[in-house]
């Protein structure tokens, strides 16, 4: 990771550590950085419902335009959606306006290459290197300076390609669906509608500051007592930029993405579809998701957390299906992103395809109890710390052939705990251990857990 890039972006709180000028330097480089002789370069924009989005946007047309580009806005749109547009109408980059899962006070400023990846590190080194006023570019004068566009045909070519992806009508089922106030709020409902079914939403009245809150992928409470309530047949929870999803079945019990993983590389492998015959999934993955794929004849390949690294993984074997726990979840063939509503159709596909419930689906997904928790801290250097290490064997110790993992994240300034073995109790017990002397090492007290 870099001094302002992670593993999803330039994230951080509106305004103190993300600001209007962070974006506006954003801008400008990348509207020099993508002229060609003879051309003018074209970047395509989306954002989320955050408040401080429109103010991100604004000023990160304002610095592509003063380089002498163009700037494409989409508007509120999700992340894989501006994937999309890139790739397949030939803009020079996309930039998405978004701190996917964390709470309005954040933001961030995702960039994806030609191609409809995310943008290669070298570039990003660059960037950086120009927020931190080490180069000087030139501002584009006369005809020669940028216009923005309003681009809300490339969001509804986006729909139209996520239905002509559905290979059967929806009739008849019963949907929940968990726009986390989020992206999916404009798109998640068109499309299940268009393709028929009874749609309940939930988390779909963005305000500016209530994305994410107490909804979504990483509150799947709401939509599991919506799928509860009501009576409804399946349900699907998107994050802010709709880029994950997570699932609940019938019961109201939630299918997260290690369920979503598990049930469609099974049906994409009957159906031939599945190359290379293997998932690519990281290492918070439940290890019961790999002793049950292989008992399946399907390999997976472990990767570093980020989806970045689950799909170069896929690059470099082959395969067509990759994933982490948390939802993101690509399907190569269509998509080089996670992608949740891309995701949530998939499913559907698989069990209509199976005539069955979604629980039944996952009964033969094998989980090891495991517990994860996320501690704020001031510097993520700390579990190199000496006092975290003696904890880390101590823990280790307790949880005997289980595993311990702590690692810092991308996206937030929280160290990750994963503890992982037989036992629930033992797994709280070492993450316990672990959180202890992080939070002493850092000179705080342990809330409980």
């Amino acid at each position: 990771m870099g001094k302002y890039f992670g593993t999803d972006g330039f994230r951080g709180r509106a305004n103190e550590t993300l600001t209007a000028t962070h974006a506006y330097k954003v801008g400008r480089f990348l509207g020099n950085y993508c002229q060609r002789e003879g051309e003018r370069a074209r970047i395509v924009v989306g954002k989320d419902t955050r408040r401080s989005s429109y103010m991100l946007e604004y000023a990160l047309a304002a610095g592509i335009t003063a380089s002498g580009a163009d700037a494409y806005l989409l508007h509120v749109t999700t992340t894989p959606s501006v994937s999309f547009v890139v790739k397949s109408e030939g803009f020079d980059c996309g930039v998405m306006i978004s701190a996917s899962h964390n709470p309005y006070e954040d933001n961030g400023i995702k960039i994806i290459g030609r191609g409809g990846e995310k943008m290669e590190e070298d570039v990003l080194l660059r960037i950086e290197a120009h927020l931190d006023g080490r180069t000087l570019l030139p501002l584009a004068t006369g005809d020669r300076i940028g216009r923005t566009v309003d681009y809300v045909a490339g969001r509804n070519r986006y729909l139209g390609y996520l239905l002509s992806l559905s290979r059967t009508s929806f009739r008849g089922m019963r949907v929940g669906l968990d726009c986390a106030n989020g992206s999916a709020w404009a798109t998640g409902k068109a499309v299940f509608d268009a393709l028929g079914a009874e749609v309940h939403l939930t988390g779909a009245d963005p305000d500016g500051v209530n994305i994410n809150r107490d909804c979504g992928s990483t509150h799947p409470e709401t939509l599991r007592f919506l799928v509860k309530e009501r009576g409804l047949d399946i349900g699907f929870a998107f994050d802010g930029d709709a880029d994950r999803c997570v699932c609940v079945d019938e019961r109201g019990e939630l299918a997260d993405g290690d369920s979503i993983l598990y049930l469609c590389a099974k049906h994409m492998k009957a159906r031939g579809e599945l190359e290379g015959d293997g998932v690519a999934v990281t290492v918070m993955s439940n290890s019961g998701l790999v002793r049950s794929l292989s008992r399946e004849g399907i390999s997976c390949a472990v990767t570093p957390v980020g989806d970045r690294f689950v799909y170069e993984e896929m690059l470099a074997r082959g395969y067509s299906l990759g994933g982490e726990q948390s939802g993101h979840i690509i399907f190569r063939k269509y998509a080089s992103t996670g992608d949740g509503i891309l995701t949530a159709l998939k499913v559907m596909e698989t069990v209509l395809a199976a005539k069955c419930q979604l629980s039944v689906l996952t009964e033969g997904l094998t989980r090891f109890p495991q517990v994860v928790r996320s501690v704020r801290v001031n510097d993520q250097s700390v579990i190199g710390s000496e006092r975290v290490r003696d904890a880390v064997n101590k823990a280790e110790q307790l949880l005997g052939e289980g595993r311990l993992l702590l690692r810092p994240s991308g996206t937030e300034p929280v160290v990750r705990i994963l503890a992982e073995c037989q036992s629930e109790e033992d797994c709280r017990a070492a993450v316990r251990i672990a959180e202890e002397a992080i939070v002493k090492e850092e000179g705080g007290t342990c809330a409980e857990l």
